[in-house]
């Protein structure tokens, strides 16, 4: 050992010593301001409020504590990188670590070789990131980025640790902890077995919702049509110059759910009772997620994955409910045909009466007990699957009323909306078979997952931390987050230190004892 490396051990211990030190002074420090406020006292919230601070910063002098003696740590056998070099010199190297108690700071023993980076064991045992903020700061971030804006992260995170950390730190932050999101859900693994205990129907789920976006991040059309897009003004956005602003975010879901067989009838509004509703089977392990980064058809292909997780062998009836929109409605059957599942296609009956809605006011323009027939006669009608003589119907009528060609235009919309849908729109067979016929689970992941958060008034975002985000909701919304921290942290693991060592594997270390100490930091021939 040399005089300079042993100077550094020797700070190294001294350090050590004063934290021994240091953490009964600071916590008699603690004993005897709550003992002053006896005698004055404050108002509870003010005790809190100071006792938490004072808390953190004992427990940061406590694990300040555990670095510096873990900082006397030492490899017992030769540190060798993925590169097949031996590192055999060893010097103290410190750096700085921020935790959710604050700063602190290690100073660990670092392999090297001449032309070659230095390897340093003990961040791999303590799993230290290769950024200055550690996993746990990274957690607190990552979850509450998903609940609220870039600033209010910021701000929780200032009030509710330690770390002193900056906006730009926090959307990197979030987007370094939704990278393994993909990985996660293709190495899960379903219990087949734990599959037959959930309901006999297996639903795919899927819509769009759009997310403004800077022009950059728009997709390749989109982007092309904002540009040419000339603006009236310089100061304001007129009427219409919000288009092509926007990339659409894919939602899917997927789910079981069991089967209650249903008539038409029990399907108009004002036939539900209460115990109806009761009756009513419940979505089961329900994933929903959404994607601005990946196409439409890259979506869905990953939803019938994660239905062949769940359903290897197809014992049970799979289902996709649709809003209608033709370009998924292709999607579905392509890759139905290309996996050899059996999937009916079910459109969305609350689409076909909003259309119905539309229709019927071009007879009756005012809202009251006529219209509402009109709207039910034909919903019935529909329900029991004849959406195609109802379409034919509504043409007659509006022909025979002599309706205009503007008048009868939302007629025409619903009639051919019926017409072409047909074959997805056999609801007497699905109330029959048990089926789920409203998209009410998609629906409310489209306005949870990306409205609620991503729909800010003013907000214009980059594609790496929208993307990031949804994912992170995602995580939330399908109660996976923990299961998926546990996941990223083994990731970080494998990226930050083991591919870095021959075979993957890690040197372990070793505290020496004060026997042991002298001459503990040599070259090894």
């Amino acid at each position: 050992m040399n005089m300079n490396q042993a100077q550094a051990l020797s700070n190294v211990e001294h350090s050590y010593d004063l934290a021994i030190d240091q953490g009964p002074v600071y916590y008699n420090a603690i004993v005897n301001f709550l003992g002053a406020k006896e005698s004055n006292p404050m108002e509870l919230s003010g005790l809190e409020k100071e006792l938490e601070k004072r808390g953190r910063e004992l427990m940061r002098i406590l694990l300040q504590k555990h670095l510096d003696k873990l900082s006397t740590s030492r490899c017992e056998e030769d540190v060798c990188g993925s590169d097949g070099i031996h590192r055999l010199n060893v010097r103290l190297q410190d750096r700085e670590i921020e935790t959710v108690f604050g700063t602190v700071t290690t100073n660990r023993a670092g392999y090297g070789d001449k032309g070659s980076a230095s390897l340093h064991p003990l961040d791999a045992q303590l799993n230290i990131p290769s950024e200055r903020y550690s996993l746990e700061v990274r957690r607190r971030v990552a979850e509450n980025a998903a609940k609220s804006s870039f600033d209010e992260t910021l701000a929780t995170v200032k009030k509710t640790t330690g770390a002193s950390i900056h906006k730009r730190q926090v959307e990197e932050l979030a987007q370094r902890s939704a990278q393994d999101f993909d990985a996660f859900y293709e190495t899960r693994k379903y219990n087949p077995e734990a599959g037959k205990s959930t309901g006999p129907v297996l639903v795919i789920t899927t819509d769009g919702k759009g997310v403004v976006m800077h022009q950059q991040d728009l997709r390749e059309n989109t982007r092309k049509a904002a540009q040419k897009r000339q603006p009236h003004m310089k100061t304001r956005v007129s009427k219409g110059e919000k288009k092509n602003s926007k990339r659409m975010a894919t939602v899917a879901a997927v789910y079981t759910i069991g089967t209650v067989e249903r008539t038409p009838q029990d399907i108009l509004p004002g036939n539900k009772t209460k115990t109806d509703k009761e009756k009513n089977p419940l979505p089961e392990q329900k994933r929903v997620w959404a994607s601005l980064e990946k196409s439409a058809e890259q979506v869905i292909e990953s939803a019938f994955s994660e239905a062949f997780h769940r359903d290897p062998r197809q014992e049970k009836d799979w289902v996709a409910l649709v809003d209608g929109e033709n370009h998924q409605l292709r999607i579905l059957k392509r890759l139905a045909k290309k996996q050899g599942v059996n999937l009916t296609v079910i459109v969305d009956i609350i689409h076909v009466i909003e259309y119905l809605w539309s229709a019927g006011r071009a007879f009756h323009p005012k809202s009251g007990p006529k219209l509402e027939a009109w709207v039910q006669y034909r919903m019935l009608k529909i329900l029991k699957g004849k959406a195609g003589l109802i379409a034919g119907g509504m043409r007659r009528s509006a022909t025979l009323k002599k309706l205009t060609s503007k008048e009868r235009e939302p007629v025409e919309s619903c009639a051919t909306y019926l017409k072409n849908k047909t074959p997805y729109l056999k609801y007497d067979e699905y109330l029959k078979s048990g089926f789920p016929i409203a998209t009410g689970v998609i629906e409310g992941a489209c306005r949870h997952l990306v409205k609620d958060r991503m729909d800010i008034t003013g907000a214009k975002w980059r594609l790496t931390s929208a993307e990031a985000v949804l994912r992170l909701r995602a995580l939330r919304s399908s109660k996976d987050f923990d299961e998926y921290w546990k996941f990223h942290e083994t990731c970080e693991y494998k990226r930050n230190h083991e591919e870095h060592y021959q075979g993957g594997e890690v040197p372990s270390t070793k505290i020496p004892q004060p026997s042991d100490r002298r001459g503990h930091l040599k070259r090894i021939k």
